[in-house]
């Protein structure tokens, strides 16, 4: 069921297009520009934001920011186009320092496209280059009109890049390694030169068996588990938090965020349960626990908020209950990653209800099925979703999601500072 408060225009308008993006990363592995996923009605890449001036406010308003510091900072866009795109007139008049040109492999390469990327060089933009071939002499002409080179390295095979790399040096080209999936394949593009980074290396856990978590860990474990009694109270849970002083102190900071514009200042964790009630507490027990210690990409704690968010919109719309499980779910579907453990490993150590760890350990329950749903549209895979819904909620449930997780981050990261 799509409530009221759950439609569309109420958290901000719905786009003619489904859109997500994928981040781009430098070598100390963060985020320098974004990988936009973009499909309209019609599966058009271009024709919707062609035809929609309000869907390139959105994006670059949406899209492009990023929580660094405290600070809000927009990224410039990669955006696919062909040959038939720029040499069709398809393209919109973008803001150059927005957007970087990413020319597909199956484009065909012919005088009049070279001239026109010379000319879009010209005038400004950024040049990329995908799916190349080294075998493939129709790509030559290009490598001195582009900027930045996309090298799939499972295509290609780490073996072989060392000597393409060497060949490619006189072009002074700023190579990416695409596809980067574990994190020793990153550490092996690392030792090679390459400039920027994209792939699932974030999403994959180096796994430690045996490890436990921190002491502060253990403390937000025994809250969760106090939260999820029903005989819990206001001061048998802040009993538990003194034992952490310092962790009750960023509880407060964050409740006390513009997050929840609230209107006066809440002073002690039990005013923080009689205000916001024991629901909004969890949720931030939760996102403490799911908060990194180790020095973790700041990116993954995004994108884990992102993930809790739209999995509690997409439970809400659909009239599911209790759709503050489905934001712990999301929350914590990355925590291996995070916390470098089998998930497995970590069900045994937090305290969590049946369906929750079902979800998290085999995708199962109407949990995993929601959770899979949003994973299935963070990838980009728009043809792949089952379709809760009609399809302009997803994308207004993700942008909901990016925008409440920026306000999150800046909340955490000021509390990292005090």
């Amino acid at each position: 069921m799509v409530t009221k408060e759950t439609q569309p225009g109420s958290m901000s308008q719905g786009l003619p297009v489904l859109m997500a993006r994928q981040p781009i990363f430098t070598k100390s592995q963060d985020v320098a520009a974004f990988e936009l996923l973009f499909r309209d009605e019609q599966g058009n890449f271009v024709q919707g934001l062609k035809d929609d001036e309000v869907t390139l406010e959105v994006l670059l308003s949406s899209y492009a920011g990023i929580s660094v510091e405290g600070e809000i900072q927009n990224l410039p866009f990669f955006l696919k186009v062909t040959d038939k795109i720029l040499l069709g007139d398809q393209l919109p008049d973008l803001p150059r320092q927005s957007f970087v040109l990413e020319l597909l492999g199956h484009s065909e390469i012919t005088p009049a496209l070279v001239e026109k990327l010379k000319e879009l060089a010209k005038k400004g933009f950024r040049l990329a280059l995908a799916d190349y071939d080294p075998s493939d002499a129709r790509f030559e002409p290009l490598l001195n009109i582009i900027h930045v080179l996309k090298l799939d390295i499972q295509l290609l095979g780490l073996d072989r890049l060392p000597a393409l790399l060497q060949k490619l040096r006189p072009y002074q080209l700023e190579l990416l390694a695409d596809k980067v999936e574990t994190q020793d394949e990153f550490r092996q593009c690392l030792e090679m030169g390459f400039a920027l980074y994209m792939g699932y290396f974030l999403s994959r856990p180096k796994l430690i068996r045996g490890k436990k978590l921190s002491g502060n860990k253990v403390v937000l474990i025994q809250l969760l588990a106090e939260l999820q009694k029903t005989s819990a109270t206001a001061a048998s849970v802040e009993e538990i938090a003194l034992k952490d002083p310092a962790l009750t102190y960023k509880i407060l900071r964050v409740v006390n965020s513009a997050a929840f514009n609230l209107r006066r200042e809440i002073s002690s964790l039990s005013h923080a349960i009689a205000m916001l009630g024991m629901e909004q507490i969890k949720r931030w027990v939760m996102l403490f626990l799911a908060k990194s210690d180790d020095g973790k990409p700041d990116e993954l704690t995004r994108n884990m908020l992102v993930r809790g968010r739209m999995c509690e919109l997409l439970a809400e719309m659909t009239g599911r209950a209790e759709p503050m499980n489905y934001f712990i779910t999301g929350l914590l579907s990355q925590l291996d990653v995070m916390m470098d453990m089998p998930m497995d490993d970590l069900m045994q150590q937090v305290p969590l209800q049946a369906d929750i760890k079902e979800a998290l350990l085999s995708r199962g329950g109407l949990l995993g099925e929601v959770l899979t749903e949003v994973e299935t549209y963070e990838r980009g895979d728009f043809g792949s979703l089952k379709k809760m819904l009609e399809l302009p909620y997803y994308e207004v449930a993700y942008r909901h999601s990016l925008n409440w997780s920026q306000s999150i981050m800046q909340a955490l990261q000021d509390t990292s500072k005090r």
